[in-house]
């Protein structure tokens, strides 16, 4: 697939399935992230990858968040949310590892440099084949889940990334006209 084609076509996929990325599909992937733009090479990311009994574990986190938000959830409602990981057979999670203390490459750009990884990866996803699906929602704003994941202070939880094979079909891409978003100072 050449460069244009990607980035015309990439779209997400929400239905996924097993099985998860291989090892060499995931080097790629990750060598792929690791080009994100990275002002004074600070490499502000971390990936938490999770798949097997991880998805697990992270639904139990979710699980968790919804019980501290709300003490009276359902066990339907709790049931719920330990299953949204299992909508893929892998999740990557991106961290925007933030380092405070350079006054040159303030907090928005390392996080932005992670959301570029984030991107790197689901370009890096469509272009192997696979499907992947950027999510965020509560629970990556959620201090439950934060703290379950070691995420320091400073640092941003960007995307839960789900990854797999391709489970149903590609939506239409939407046609969008260049010109409904620029704007020309000549």
């Amino acid at each position: 697939m050449d460069a244009m084609t990607l980035l015309h076509e990439r779209s997400s996929m929400g239905k996924l399935m097993g099985p998860a990325p291989s090892r060499e599909q995931l080097e790629a992937i990750y060598c792929a992230a690791l080009r994100a733009p990275d002002h004074k090479e600070l490499r502000p990311w971390r990936f938490i990858e999770f798949s097997g009994e991880g998805l697990d574990r992270l639904g139990e986190l979710f699980a968790e968040a919804e019980f501290r938000e709300d003490p009276k959830a359902t066990d339907e409602c709790l049931n719920s949310a330990r299953l949204k990981p299992k909508r893929a057979p892998m999740i990557i999670g991106v961290v925007a590892k933030v380092d405070p203390d350079v006054p040159k490459v303030p907090k928005i750009e390392q996080v932005i440099s992670a959301g570029c990884a984030a991107h790197g990866i689901l370009l890096a996803a469509h272009a192997l084949g696979l499907g992947a699906m950027w999510r965020s929602g509560k629970y990556a704003f959620d201090d439950t889940v934060r703290k379950g994941l070691r995420l320091g202070d400073d640092d941003e939880l960007v995307a839960f990334i789900y990854i797999g094979q391709l489970g149903g079909r590609h939506k239409p891409i939407a046609c969008h006209d260049s010109e409904d978003f620029v704007e020309r100072w000549d």
